[in-house]
């Protein structure tokens, strides 16, 4: 089957300034990985900006499900299954091989075709070409990356989405510069969407993964701004006395849960985009804060302090039923659920710190997924199987990822500044 990959021109903004890239450090992975090798593919055109199959290799062992052969120990560079001898492999170590072939196509295009291959039972499990170009081979190469995921694993493979993360670097005394930063999942290709001198706040994607909304400072108080990203069209959405922040989009797009003040009480409201029309939530002296929504739009999990400490409550919207669902522990906050409505991850306080953990809403059971001390802002990759959230390393700020299991850890180091506030992109259109 011939794939068509595009440039997310839904992605691009009429202006990008690249910056310094994150760069993923494993630290921990599963505990028998599979083993996995990617051979260079073959090309016999002018050097290509991107080499797709270490991209590829990259990708997979980043999850920390596969252990990744080294270029330097493959006996030999097969481009197809005429070229392989499986006993090579299996002497290698290897349980599975993936090799493929660049040609040059019609109107500058590339094809690329990728075969997947179980070394042990010397069958063929995936193959696909792929069509692409000189400009987007990244792309090609996530998208492959992808597929070899959910056929080795049976997970729909997240590489490639993006995140956004705000950084934010000291230039002097009390001279901060501000980015808002759209990347791929991988830390590459980071563009900035803002940059501001005043902060940037709490960045959410809407469900097609079209446009961001975020609380800007630029205006002298907190704002509530929505920003087209094929365009770079910005619009301030809410800009009231007090407090306007926390925005979460509805999982059809047509609403935004926000937190205002207006009244004189932190409270959960609802704005919808078309009409103007905002309906208040909640009615609590406490602090209500931090709405997210559930996958079916229904409800909306809040973190609120109103029962004397800040715990995750959720309300069914139809019938304004509340209920409180986090009870272990004096402080649970930032609640976010996986798509299917099972798992909530939150920042969880012990005796210890601030941490990422998360609860089993059918079991109740709440699991601790880290051990610094510093952990905030998670988000959930779209496949479910990777939270990342930020926190401090050597005294800054950095973005890190952890599996909903805990097996799986890594660290995203930034060369510029503190990173905080990531946002991990939906599934792309």
């Amino acid at each position: 089957m011939v794939k068509q990959v595009l440039l997310g021109v839904v992605l691009l903004l009429s202006s990008i300034v690249v910056r310094a890239e994150l760069l993923i450090q494993v630290t921990q992975g599963v505990d028998a990985p599979t083993p996995v090798a990617v051979v260079p593919f073959g090309w016999d055109g002018e050097l290509l900006s991107d080499d797709i199959a270490t991209i590829v290799s990259e990708d997979l062992g980043r999850s920390g499900f596969f252990k990744m052969m080294k270029r330097e120990n493959m006996l030999s560079t097969p481009h197809s299954k005429e070229q392989i001898f499986f006993r090579d492999w299996r002497v290698s170590g290897s349980d599975y091989l993936v090799v493929g072939r660049l040609l040059p196509a019609a109107n500058g295009q590339i094809t690329a075709t990728v075969e997947l291959y179980d070394v042990l039972k010397e069958q063929l499990v995936w193959s696909e070409t792929v069509n692409g170009n000189s400009a987007n081979l990244r792309d090609v190469a996530h998208y492959i990356s992808d597929q070899i995921f959910q056929q080795l694993t049976g997970i729909k493979g997240a590489f490639s989405t993006r995140v956004v993360y705000v950084t934010a670097e000291m230039l002097g005394k009390n001279n901060y510069r501000y980015r808002l930063q759209m990347a791929d999942s991988d830390g590459a290709r980071p563009r900035t969407i803002l940059e501001s001198k005043e902060p940037i706040l709490s960045p959410t994607w809407s469900k097609d993964g079209s446009k961001l909304a975020y609380v800007s400072f630029e205006s002298t108080r907190p704002s509530i701004y929505v920003q087209h990203l094929a365009t770079g069209q910005r619009q301030r959405i809410q800009s009231f006395k007090g407090l306007n922040g926390a925005p979460a989009w509805s999982p059809n797009g047509d609403k935004l849960a926000l937190v205002l003040s207006k009244d004189g009480n932190p409270e959960i409201y609802v704005l919808t985009l078309a009409t103007g029309q905002l309906d208040r939530i909640t009615r609590h002296y406490g602090i209500d804060t931090e709405p997210t929504w559930a996958p079916d739009g229904e409800s909306l999990l809040f973190t609120s302090d109103r029962g004397g400490m800040p715990q995750i409550y959720s309300l069914h919207l139809p019938t304004r039923d509340l209920k409180r669902l986090t009870f272990e522990g004096r402080y649970n906050s930032r609640g976010r659920l996986t798509q299917d409505g099972r798992f909530l991850t939150m920042v969880h306080q012990d005796s210890s710190g601030f941490h990422i953990a998360v609860q089993d809403l059918k079991t109740g059971r709440l699991d601790i997924l880290t051990s610094t001390g510093l952990d905030e802002s998670p988000t959930i990759a779209p496949n479910g199987s990777i939270i990342l959230y930020a926190t401090k390393k050597g005294g800054r700020g950095v973005l890190a990822g952890v599996s909903l299991d805990g097996r799986v850890r890594f660290t995203m180091p930034n060369t510029r500044g503190d990173v905080r506030e990531p946002a991990w992109s939906p599934y792309l259109q």
